[in-house]
């Protein structure tokens, strides 16, 4: 463990685990494809914490709605269960995105004859349970996990480069090994305290009454990456009490913020590159971090959602939510990013960066469910997979910028890949200015305006 340069963290659930299997999955259609084809072999149990669902969504290649692969599998005899967050009421405008449980949804339910099992879930007034994850046969040697934050929605389910209109641009992680034991033990944990357990609206389905023992062992060594669970739990949840499977005590009556923890720990600890995913950066704990950083002569690039509309006749500036970031303006080191995809009509069109990632140093990196913001650190039910092994870190680098850039960049190192992201980014602004439509890649320069 000494042999790690970014450190993990000590205050969260879960310790650090060796000898993982990661695998990055860019984009939704990718990702879902995968995930898919790993439920298909399932032999046990399915297992899925959901934040938003359209009923609108299709799973890739034809394979019909969520529920549609979901309910072949449970007719197999596959356990198939689904944690549903339910809004309350100062959260009520996103029930439009949830499937909250609604008479409409358990008509839906009732017309299906649906066999699997659903608990909904609400989080602490005014916040989200936020975490998105997948998990195929739990507690067998090789059950298989995805960490994420991909939503089920058509605007999510695309291809890499983006070519259409109203795109997301999201990943997911893929793992096996030690560390899907974590994954388990979140499931089992949300599943018996989530909030509507005791009630008829607050359950779907023969079996979704009964409760989930927690798991008892770790799986064997899959592959060469450590990797740690990290979540952001409200104080006062899911205070059970339970030890984890290595005997370790568990109790989190204060909360659990090893996300927040984990990130202020990664960007003190840079020495080279930070490159951030993320939907919105506004924390001054985060930000005073990569100020720091940038003192230091660390390569920073953030890449973040757009204005909603690409304006060609003015230059594009931040966002409001993402004004703070205007005050790094003044190094040479830092860019902030959108990207923008190729509509039917040629024209550029906006792509929303809903990903949640930082790698660091090309040799450690994060994928998750959590945002930059005060609600994802501090409130909301999150869940990132933290991890170190330089060669999987290096190539999630070169294929997330090979989509951005339309550049491969395995010949040069993490900072010399920034750089040129940096000028990319630049020209393609300038295009973008001009009218010019024929970029190199997606990604164009925001302007840091005071």
């Amino acid at each position: 463990m000494t042999s790690i340069a970014i450190p993990f963290v000590q205050s969260g659930s879960y310790p650090t685990r060796s000898g993982n299997l990661v695998r990055p999955l860019i984009d939704g259609e990718p990702a879902f494809r995968r995930i898919c084809e790993v439920m298909e072999t399932a032999r046990r149990s399915i297992w899925v914490t959901v934040t938003f669902m359209w009923q609108a969504c299709e799973m890739p290649d034809g394979r019909g709605t969520p529920f549609d692969v979901l309910d072949r599998a449970a007719a197999q005899g596959i356990d198939v269960r689904i944690i549903f967050w339910r809004p309350d009421e100062e959260t009520a405008w996103l029930r439009q995105n949830a499937f909250w449980g609604s008479t409409t949804h358990t008509d839906l339910l009732s017309r299906r004859r649906s066999g699997v099992k659903i608990r909904w879930d609400r989080a602490e007034p005014g916040f989200c349970q936020h975490q998105k994850s997948w998990l195929v046969d739990a507690g067998a040697a090789d059950g298989t996990a995805f960490v994420g934050g991909i939503n089920l929605n058509p605007h999510s389910m695309v291809a890499p480069g983006h070519r259409g209109e109203g795109h997301n641009h999201d990943v997911y992680l893929e793992l096996a090994g030690p560390s899907v034991v974590d994954v388990h033990h979140n499931f089992v944990q949300r599943w018996n305290e989530a909030s509507e357990r005791l009630t008829e609206e607050g359950r779907w389905g023969t079996g979704s009454e009964v409760n989930l023992q927690f798991p008892n062992r770790v799986p064997a060594e899959r592959g060469a990456a450590f990797v740690q669970i990290q979540r952001t739990m409200h104080s006062g949840r899911y205070a059970d009490g339970q030890a984890t499977p290595d005997g370790a005590p568990y109790d989190i009556a204060s909360g659990e913020r090893s996300n927040f923890e984990q990130y202020c720990a990664a960007i003190l600890a840079a020495r080279r590159s930070i490159y951030i995913e993320n939907q919105q950066i506004d924390v001054p704990e985060i930000l005073d971090c990569l100020h720091r950083a940038l003192t230091r002569g660390v390569e920073v690039v953030l890449l973040v959602p757009s204005d909603p509309e690409v304006a060609v006749q003015t230059p594009l500036e931040l966002p409001a939510s993402l004004r703070p970031l205007a005050k790094f303006r003044i190094f040479d080191n830092f860019m902030v990013a959108g990207i923008a995809g190729t509509g039917a009509d040629g024209h550029r069109k906006s792509v929303y960066v809903h990903s949640k990632l930082m790698l660091v140093d090309d040799a450690w990196a994060t994928v998750g469910s959590c945002n930059l913001h005060r609600f994802s650190l501090f409130g909301n039910s999150e869940m990132n997979a933290a991890f170190s092994d330089p060669r999987t870190v290096r190539t999630f680098r070169c294929e997330l910028l090979q989509e951005h850039l339309d550049q491969d960049t395995s010949g040069v190192d993490d900072r010399s890949a920034l750089r040129l992201f940096r000028e990319i980014a630049r020209q393609n602004r300038k295009k973008l200015e001009a009218g010019d439509y024929a970029w190199q890649g997606l990604a164009f320069e925001l302007e840091l305006a005071p």
